[in-house]
């Protein structure tokens, strides 16, 4: 293992801008994400962020965990919905390193109320050994 941390953290909270600033680049701009008056009226109650934002700021985290490790795999469940202006608790942990590929455990918590809204699990390759 390198002599770098095992675990990569990062408090954020997303604004609705940044779900509409999300469906404007990746063309997702279904309702449930960007109109509050359509999701007002969802089990939700208010709009909840595309899945794959999360996952995108855990992808930042995990180039700190390993800098220019490839993604090999990655496995993500969103058992919660994170709504805009929660205040949310990313990160990523080194579970194991056998020199070449990095596991990482990814979660994403509110931290008001300690519910995980999205988890899972990547392996990285190691720059080195592409």
């Amino acid at each position: 293992m390198s002599g770098k941390s095992d675990t990569v953290v990062l408090d954020k909270v997303l604004t609705q801008a940044d779900f509409d600033a999300f469906a404007e680049l990746s063309g997702d701009d279904n309702p449930i994400h960007v109109d509050p008056v359509f999701s007002a009226k969802t089990r939700f109650g208010r709009t909840v962020s595309h899945g794959m934002l999360l996952s995108t700021v855990l992808r930042g985290l995990l180039e700190q965990l390993v800098p220019g490790g490839r993604q090999l795999e990655q496995k993500l469940m969103f058992p919660s919905p994170t709504f805009a202006g929660d205040a949310l608790r990313f990160s990523a942990i080194r579970k194991a390193d056998d020199g070449r590929h990095v596991v990482a455990e990814l979660n994403c918590e509110r931290i008001d109320d300690g519910v995980i809204t999205c988890a899972g699990e990547t392996t990285l390759l190691r720059p080195e050994h592409r």
